[in-house]
Parts: C-alpha cells; sequence; structure tokens
C-alpha cells in the first residue's frame, strides 16, 4: 500500500509538469498555421506540410486528449498502475504538441531578423550567427534517431546556449532552457523531400527562421 501510495505521488508530480504547461490545458487542439502548405516552398514542400500538420501533429493531440481523460479517472480512483501506464503517453504526446506548435510560429519565409538585443546575445555567446548555425547544425545532425535541436535562453546564466532533445521530450520541462528556436529531425520533418541527407534539411531550414517571433520569445525569456 506505502509503495503504491508513494508511486501515486512521485508520478503525478512528474506528469502534473507535463500536463500544467500553459499549451496543454486540455483538451487540446490542431493550432491553425499563419501560412499554407506551400508557402515554406523549396525549404519544405507542400507534401510534407501537409502530412506533418494535419496528420502527424493531429495525432499528438488525438492522442494526448485521450490520455488526459484516462488520467483524470486514474487519479480520482487513486489507481497507481494506470497512471504508470499513462505516463509515457502523456509526456510523448503532450510534448510533441509543445514543441509542434512552437515549430510552426519559428518558420516563416518572411521572418525577419534578429532583433539587435538578440544579435548582441548570439554575438556574445556564440561569437556570430554563422557560428551560432554551426553549432546547431552540428547538434541536430548528430542526434542519434529522432528528437530536436534547440537553440534556447539560459535563465540561470543568462545566456543563449545549444541543446538537443530525444523524441519529443520538450525542451524547457526537461532542461529548464526556454526555447527559441527548434528543429525537428525525425525522418517525418524531412525524409519524403531530403531523404537521408538530414544536413540538408537542417542547413536550407535556416532560410525560413521566423526571426520576428524568436525575437519575441527571446525578449518574454529574458524578462520573466
Amino acid at each position: 500500500m506505502l509503495k503504491s501510495s508513494f508511486l501515486v505521488v512521485v508520478l503525478s508530480v512528474l506528469i502534473e509538469k507535463i500536463v500544467t504547461s500553459p499549451i496543454l490545458q486540455g483538451p487540446i487542439e490542431l493550432p491553425k498555421l499563419d501560412y499554407g502548405y506551400k508557402d515554406l516552398e523549396p525549404v519544405i514542400n507542400s507534401e510534407i506540410m501537409e502530412l506533418h500538420h494535419s496528420k502527424h501533429h493531429q495525432t499528438y493531440v488525438t492522442n494526448y486528449n485521450a490520455a488526459l481523460e484516462k488520467l483524470k479517472a486514474a487519479v480520482a480512483n487513486n489507481d497507481a498502475s494506470a497512471i504508470v501506464q499513462l505516463g509515457p503517453a502523456l509526456k510523448f504526446n503532450g510534448g510533441g504538441h509543445i514543441n509542434h506548435a512552437l515549430f510552426w510560429k519559428m518558420l516563416n519565409k518572411n521572418g525577419g531578423k534578429p532583433s539587435d538585443d538578440l544579435s548582441n546575445a548570439i554575438k556574445a555567446s556564440f561569437g556570430s550567427l554563422d557560428k551560432l548555425k554551426d553549432e546547431l547544425t552540428a547538434a541536430s545532425v548528430g542526434i542519434q534517431g529522432s528528437g530536436w535541436g534547440w537553440l534556447g535562453y539560459d535563465p540561470k546564466s543568462k545566456s543563449l546556449k545549444i541543446a538537443t532533445t530525444a523524441n519529443q521530450d520538450p525542451l524547457f520541462e526537461t532542461t529548464g532552457l526556454k526555447p527559441l528556436f527548434g528543429i525537428d529531425v525525425w525522418e517525418h520533418a524531412y525524409y519524403l523531400q531530403y531523404k537521408n541527407v538530414r544536413p540538408n534539411y537542417v542547413k536550407a531550414i535556416y532560410d525560413i527562421m521566423n526571426w520576428n517571433y524568436i525575437n519575441e520569445l527571446y525578449a518574454k525569456a529574458k524578462s520573466s
């Protein structure tokens, strides 16, 4: 009984980190894009965009909502076994929604340029924008299997850092870094167009960085 109660407490805390994220106040919905499926071509073709958004992201939304309903029942019944079983689904699908909801907004053909404030931070942390891209490319290309490459803001050191997360683990919830720009290196994000040449996809995506949104994220990260 003690072991069961302890598991309920521990797992409830872990799951709470995920399900209490503002973006995951369920039930969640597939976000609308600020552009059409063709609008990121030639960097990302319309076939990939449609599949990625309307199929893959929608699956995360559907599965998260289903798991959340089951979690409510499990918590109400103090069912430790059910909570244990639901943890991976909530983490994976909730993280998938968090990551993709950010990802779509981080991309735009007319994304502007880094603000003066962000440019100074980039120079302080990496030396130049080109060096930042080199480091982010190396990290993203080097991910074994599926995951994400990130540029994030570290509230502790007040500096920019490069990080990677596995599968659909969200950046802030797993590292404490606040996401500014992410690169999805799951094969469904690029394989239909770039085949097995992940570096070409990663290097191309810099042409559609939505700096206007990234500037906003940086300003919010610094002030919070």
